[in-house]
Formats: structure tokens, C-alpha cells, sequence
């Protein structure tokens, strides 16, 4: 078996393709033949040793979200066979390997129409999308919510959830890839955030009443003008930071603005169940149809983790072991 290692906090360079036995479950525990692992931009915050209280010990594999069969069930397991389609929702192991080792809990069925590359995008970026939209932000059939970013996972993810609540809908990317991607993907009005004046280009589509919700992936480049952008009682859902910010603290006051971080581990268990069933639901009916941009072999995790970093993303990239 072959799983990604990683013994010391730093760059890409510290990804090591491994040998290892494998695993045996015990109870209450499911292990997955993981047919495709996702890349998400906390794996690099880990790998850096940069994710506070979060940082695993050393050594150990990266990756929350796998998609594969079972394998092998532990005693008590009983909803679960083996050669069943699942995602997971986490592992005791690490995804970025042949096989991983999860809680029962942890493992989740994945319906035929859902590729396991696919699978792979599921979880962490749907979960973070439909907590930032409706969870945190409260988005509203009818509102009109700002995608910061939209061509990526997360992004991607927020439009689909998006759409089928029924909110208006404005998304940002850098390329004319990412630029057609959320215009085919419903977004009712695309903004070129590389355009020297996109912003007065988005206030002018809301005829200079703002947005209502802005979804925001870099908010370390973006929070202090998202604040100009936004409506009475508008709210900015931080996705993602990659440094600190300089705000003016009355753009938020006149607009009786809300900054609202958004951080997917602080789930509790009646706010999980709520977004399985989301989950399940749109996957049931379509509407969530996770797009992956780019499949890398396991043995190119260090890639990927250069790539899921650099502007003009497209969907979710995915490890195929």
C-alpha cells in the first residue's frame, strides 16, 4: 500500500510517497479503498504547521476527503458492507493513500451518479458553502449573494447551493476559463476581479444598493472593500485568509455590517445533520454536481499543493491513487 507522509512541517518538498501494512479495523470503525483523495487549501495550511490548534502530530498523512468503497467494517458497523460507494467526512488515517482508516461516522454513501473524483470535492467544500450561505450568513430566497473566487471548490459549491435557494446570484473569478465556468454554472452577473474597476462594476448591477452577502475566500486582499460593496445590514462570511487585513471600521457601522468567520470544525451535531441532509437532497435531485478541474496521481500531492495555491482556479483538484 502507498500512502503520503509528511515528518516535518515546511513546503510542498515535505509530500513523501510511502510504503505501509495497511489496516485493520476495529470497532466502530470502516476502512475505505480510497479511489480519489481531495485537495483543499487547509492541507497546505497543515502541512506548514500553520492551522493552530488544529495541527496534527507529526508524523502523518494529510487529507480529509476521500471517496472510494469499503473495505473492511469493524464489529458494531452495520449500515455499511463491504464494496459500498462512499465519501467520508473526515478519517483517523488520512485520504492522500490507498486506503484510509474512519470512524463509522465519518463514512457516508455515495450515490451512482456521483464519480468518486467527484466524491472527493463533496464535503469540505459543500459543507463550508451551504454553512457560510445559510448557517452563518442566513442568505435568503431573493437576496443577492457575492462569490468571491466562485470558479473554485468552494465557490463552485456556493453557486450550485445557491441556486436552488433561490438567491441572486454574482461571482468573481480571475480568467476567461473561470469567468465561462460560473456563467454556465448559473451565476446571473460574472465580474473579472483582475479589472481595475470591478467593484464599481458590481455596485452599479445592485443600481448602488450593494449586496447582500459576500462569500469570501482571500479575505486578507478583499475584507476592506468588501465592506464598501455591501447593503444595509449586508454580511461579509470569511471563507478563507491568507494574512492579516486593514479595515475602516464605519464602513461596517453605516451599513450595521456583520463580519462573520466561518470555520467548518466548530460544527455541532445538530448543525452536521442538517448539512448531510442538504447534501443528500441535492445530490438526490442534481443539483449539486461537484466539478473537478484537475485529477492528479497520488505520488504528485506536492503538485497539487503548489497548484491549489496559485490564482485561476477551476472546480477541485483530486489525488487518484
Amino acid at each position: 500500500m502507498k500512502r503520503v507522509r509528511v515528518h516535518e512541517f515546511g513546503g510542498p518538498e515535505v509530500l513523501q510517497l510511502e510504503e505501509f501494512e495497511g489496516f485493520q479495523p476495529q470497532a466502530g470503525q470502516v476502512v475505505v479503498r480510497v479511489k480519489a483523495a481531495g485537495v483543499n487549501p487547509y492541507d497546505t495550511y497543515m502541512r506548514l504547521g500553520a492551522y493552530g490548534a488544529r495541527n496534527p502530530p507529526l508524523p502523518y498523512t494529510p487529507g480529509s476527503d476521500a471517496a472510494g468503497t469499503v473495505e473492511a467494517i469493524g464489529s458494531g458497523v452495520t449500515d455499511l458492507k463491504s464494496g459500498d460507494r462512499v465519501y467520508t467526512t473526515g478519517t483517523v488515517s488520512g485520504a492522500y493513500a490507498e486506503v484510509a482508516l474512519c470512524e463509522a461516522h465519518q463514512v457516508h454513501r455515495l450515490p451512482d451518479r456521483i464519480s468518486f473524483a467527484q466524491g472527493a470535492g463533496l464535503y469540505v467544500p459543500y459543507a463550508t458553502a451551504y454553512r457560510s450561505l445559510f448557517q452563518l450568513a442566513k442568505a435568503q430566497p431573493g437576496e443577492t449573494v457575492l462569490i468571491h473566487g466562485a470558479s473554485g471548490g468552494v465557490g463552485t459549491a456556493a453557486i450550485q447551493l445557491g441556486r436552488a435557494a433561490g438567491v441572486k446570484l454574482f461571482g468573481t473569478a480571475g480568467s476567461e476559463e473561470g469567468l465561462k465556468l460560473i456563467s454556465a454554472e448559473g451565476v446571473d452577473k460574472v465580474f473579472n476581479h483582475r479589472a481595475a474597476d470591478y467593484q464599481k462594476e458590481i455596485l452599479d448591477a445592485t443600481g448602488g444598493k450593494g449586496v447582500d452577502v459576500i462569500l469570501e475566500m482571500l479575505a486578507n486582499k478583499n475584507l476592506g472593500v468588501d465592506l464598501t460593496l455591501l447593503a444595509q445590514r449586508g454580511r461579509v462570511a470569511v471563507v478563507g485568509s491568507r494574512g492579516t487585513v486593514e479595515i475602516n471600521p464605519r464602513d461596517a457601522m453605516s451599513r450595521q455590517a456583520s463580519i462573520i468567520g466561518v470555520y467548518l470544525w466548530g460544527v455541532g451535531e445538530s448543525e452536521a445533520k442538517e448539512i448531510f441532509s442538504a447534501l443528500d437532497a441535492g445530490m438526490e435531485s442534481g443539483a449539486i454536481r461537484p466539478i473537478v478541474g484537475l485529477e492528479l496521481p497520488l505520488a504528485s500531492a506536492a503538485e497539487a499543493h503548489r497548484r491549489i495555491l496559485e490564482p485561476g482556479a477551476l472546480g477541485k483538484i483530486v489525488l487518484i491513487p
